[in-house]
């Protein structure tokens, strides 16, 4: 069986970055380097015509940064972001990045990040078909919900409900302690006595507050650093 290729493109502007990125994708098997741009410009309009599963893109360019490349995009592949401040992390969530990479970039971190990528490619693949789910009691009825469709649990005593984007959501008779058991814990975390995230679907966070599709949940102090250590490092 050949290994599951992402196509990836690299837009940085600096010509030393960008060569080092490239090393790093051409050594690695699960990698397939479709081109490298030294700004958004053209590489929005390669976008817009060719498919691509994963960018590398650095946030501080010229005329086109990183984030206004992605504010310009109909259809976003999945991004790692590249920069030399920090401080663009948290910046990055609002777009639903894959992960972000420090400059100057070591190996093994790079490979965290791609194996992040993969992670998310391939369960992209399984929901469009089967997918990856779980089977809960609900109405006195085995009711069948796919694991990429909950975006948080809320805990009400003796009860759970399941928030899709479904507006009714799922009630189901349990505790939040034995409910979190039956979620896949690479992807859930308990980030209040009274709710579980998926992390996938977060998209701000503060020090009180986790956000996802608009609706602020809040966050336990003691919760801050996990949360942030699983969404930054996976």
């Amino acid at each position: 069986m050949e290994p599951t290729l992402l196509k990836v493109m690299v837009i940085d502007d600096s010509s030393v970055q960008r060569a080092a990125i490239v090393k790093f994708i051409e050594n690695h098997p699960n990698l397939e380097l479709t081109g490298e741009y030294h700004n958004g410009i053209n590489a929005r309009k390669i976008l817009m015509e060719n498919d691509t599963d994963l960018i590398f893109l650095d946030v501080e360019m010229p005329v086109l940064d990183g984030f206004q490349l992605l504010e310009s995009l109909d259809h976003r592949p999945q991004i790692i972001i590249i920069t030399s401040n920090p401080d663009h992390a948290l910046q990055a969530f609002d777009y639903n990045v894959t992960d972000y990479l420090l400059k100057p970039i070591a190996k093994e971190r790079f490979n965290e990040s791609v194996k992040r990528a993969m992670n998310n490619h391939i369960a992209n693949l399984e929901s469009g078909s089967e997918g990856e789910h779980i089977y809960v009691n609900s109405n006195l009825k085995k009711v069948k919900v796919f694991i990429n469709d909950v975006n948080w649990v809320e805990g009400f005593g003796d009860y759970v409900k399941i928030v899709t984007d479904d507006k009714n959501g799922i009630l189901v008779l349990s505790t939040m302690k034995n409910f979190i058991k039956k979620l896949p814990e690479d992807k859930f975390l308990r980030i209040h006595k009274s709710y579980i995230v998926n992390l996938e679907k977060v998209e701000k966070f503060n020090t009180a507050l986790v956000e996802i599709k608009g609706t602020q949940l809040p966050l336990s102090r003691h919760k801050k650093d996990q949360l942030e250590d699983a969404l930054v490092n996976g």
